[in-house]
């Protein structure tokens, strides 16, 4: 019988937020946890897990295998198509999914039970913060304890929660930038009010994981440990791989644009993608994509449509380019139309820069390779992490500032925000500064390293 099977005295349940980025985290934390011989199961509904597997194109396939995905069932939504006109880029079309959320509890507490062993010391149930309401029966179970995940930057978290508290403490001024955007500028009503519902769930919590590192994100931890109600904090991140095995050669299953990178000069492209979940307006794209063509930049551009709550029953708007725009741009840059392998292209060596939404996953894989930022936030945690990308880090530079979130940025702006960033002693100086989190990042998850230790500390925490 192998090791797979034996009954384990710690059984993990990990429940995702059903949203790309978030479950990406837990997918990847699950293959961390399972790697020191811990059953983990990962529940989501079936789509959603589908969705998760397709996309974990950077996580080993032996890996993958060693998690029990559990599909629970999602009553029949009706998802809007995201709308790229919206006065919000927050992503409204997946207010129906939050909505369903709640129906998951019944689900998941019949997993619960159905996992429950005579032979299991102790249940760990590892939820989305987002989540709780959905495990909040795990507290009736003596043996079972649940800890939140945060997949947000710590930094971004810690302001939230101490804005919404009232600034309950004193912060030191160094530590709080000049200009930070508000919740209530960042998020939707119904996304607040939601986010409201969850915090009454948390109280029944162990502790704390977050997907960030103690070597870039000290200071901001341990001013989360401070927050009244707060719990212990493991920071395990990054937790996307940091360093990556190229595929070079006539790999079938290889990229093109990876093999297009291949023929570029170091440092010479700037790769552009906006995340899973934001649509851009056509004009938008279009002052994009003069800019592109008028700077003389090679360049890789994610123009995808943002995912739908259902991302297999998708009819996709098919982003307009100007027109001729791909044709007289083929010697410059590619456009990839649909999931682009980020992490490999970001730890391509020809690749200087990345223009970006600044979600969470995308700053920690982009510092993670080294590469800087022109940050371009849209909605939720993306503004506060522009500025800790930008102010504290000083590993980026803005593209649009959060204060005019609601106008066109022109083609004058976004040409002279990449010139500044790819061909510039400010951009060099960035890079040099990504370059050092990049080695950072590599010590914190190497044996004894920061991240390393933290993970080890929770393993052994919930094995004691």
């Amino acid at each position: 019988m192998d090791s797979h099977h034996k009954q384990s005295p710690v059984i993990v349940i990990m429940v995702p937020l059903p949203v790309q980025s978030h479950m990406n985290q837990l997918l990847r934390l699950s293959c961390l946890i399972s790697s020191h011989n811990i059953p983990v199961h990962y529940a989501a509904s079936t789509v959603h897990n589908r969705q998760v597997k397709l996309r974990a194109d950077d996580i080993d396939p032996l890996d993958l295998e060693r998690i029990h995905f559990h599909d629970m069932p999602l009553r029949p939504i009706v998802f809007p198509s995201p709308n790229p006109h919206s006065s919000t880029k927050f992503p409204t079309h997946l207010q129906p999914l939050i909505e369903a959320f709640p129906l998951f509890r019944r689900h998941f507490t019949v997993l619960l039970h159905g996992l429950l062993s005579p032979t299991a010391k102790r249940v760990v149930v590892i939820h989305d913060a987002l989540m709780a309401s959905v495990v909040q029966d795990s507290v009736s179970i003596p043996n079972a304890e649940t800890y939140a995940f945060t997949a947000s930057s710590a930094f971004s978290s810690l302001f939230d929660l101490w804005e919404a508290m009232g600034k309950p403490f004193q912060i030191a001024a160094e530590v709080v930038p000049s200009e930070l955007p508000s919740v209530e500028d960042c998020l939707t009503f119904e996304f607040l009010n939601f986010i409201l519902n969850q915090i009454e769930f948390l109280k029944f919590r162990t502790g704390d994981l977050i997907n960030t590192s103690r070597s870039v994100e000290a200071t901001y931890i341990d001013l989360l440990e401070k927050v009244p109600g707060n719990k212990r904090y493991w920071a395990v991140g990054p937790m996307n791989p940091v360093t990556i095995c190229s595929k070079h050669g006539n790999s079938n299953n290889r990229d093109k644009c990876l093999s297009w990178l291949d023929k570029q000069a170091p440092k010479s492209v700037i790769y552009i993608s906006f995340g899973t979940i934001t649509s851009v307006t056509d004009e938008q794209i279009n002052e994009i994509a003069i800019s592109l063509e008028q700077c003389n930049t090679k360049f890789i551009w994610v123009l995808r449509n943002a995912d739908k709550g259902d991302i297999f029953a998708e009819e996709c708007r098919s982003a307009e380019l100007p027109e001729g725009f791909e044709k007289r741009t083929e010697c410059l840059g590619k456009i990839v139309r649909d999931w682009a392998p980020q992490l490999e292209i970001l730890g391509h060596p020809s690749t200087g820069g990345f223009m970006s939404h600044c979600g969470w996953n995308s700053c920690l894989e982009s510092l993670s390779m080294g590469v800087p930022i022109a940050a371009w936030p849209m909605h939720s945690d993306q503004p506060k992490n522009a500025v800790l990308i930008s102010e504290v880090l000083r590993v980026g530079l803005i593209v649009k500032k959060w204060t005019h979130a609601q106008e066109i940025v022109e083609s004058s702006h976004i040409k002279e925000a990449v010139r500044r960033l790819m061909a510039s002693e400010e951009g060099d100086q960035m890079r040099k500064r990504a370059h050092a989190f990049r080695e950072s990042f590599k010590q914190s998850l190497g044996n004894d390293g920061v991240s390393c230790t933290e993970l080890e500390s929770f393993v052994a925490h919930i094995t004691r």
